[in-house]
């Protein structure tokens, strides 16, 4: 009977953090289904077929394949070979270092490279406006809020070379990654 409540208590536990994951995968464009298939696919000791998601999430296959296709696009799953199965096998991608630095790059440097096209939009705009008006107090303003646009592009500058030592690995040379006991 004790070992009956280990069982569940160690189940509880798992689902806890695989929760606790699939709320958190949220900051990242996830939504929680995919947090918490991604969650059971690393908890999973081996790789699985849609239909074991399926069973173990009770949720559609189509739901389970939509995931893996977003959390595979996101280098968070891939795909496994086995020899003698027929039916597609997924695993997580066992290093999250790996699968963070390929989820922000893509998404700050699509967000900051869209903030630095607007940025620089906008200028060319106020410079037109600016160079059409005779109007003093507009063109102070507008010398005001080029400054500010300017400060913005100089920081997205910034943004994208962060991203870039995220891409390369050199952030790690700043913030090393620990190593737990399992990689040594």
């Amino acid at each position: 009977m004790q070992n009956d409540q280990n069982w569940m208590n160690y189940e509880k536990i798992k689902d806890h953090f695989i929760h606790s994951i699939a709320k958190n995968m949220t900051l990242y464009g996830i939504t929680p289904s995919i947090g918490r298939l991604y969650g059971a696919l690393y908890f999973s000791d081996e790789p699985m077929t849609l239909d074991d998601m399926c069973k173990e999430l009770a949720m559609s296959k189509t739901s389970m394949s939509t995931g893996v296709r977003t959390l595979s696009d996101m280098k968070m799953v891939e795909p496994v070979f086995r020899r003698g199965v027929r039916k597609d096998l997924y695993e997580t991608e066992k290093d999250w270092y790996k699968s963070f630095t390929a989820l922000f790059s893509r998404q700050w440097k699509a967000a900051t490279e869209t903030n630095i096209e607007e940025a620089e939009e906008a200028m060319v705009e106020l410079k037109r406006i600016y160079e059409n008006t005779a109007d003093e107090q507009l063109k102070m303003r507008i010398d005001n809020d080029r400054a500010r646009l300017e400060y913005a592009h100089q920081y997205y500058r910034w943004l994208l070379r962060f991203v870039d030592a995220v891409e390369s690995g050199a952030i790690y040379d700043l913030v090393p990654k620990e190593e737990s006991k399992d990689q040594k």
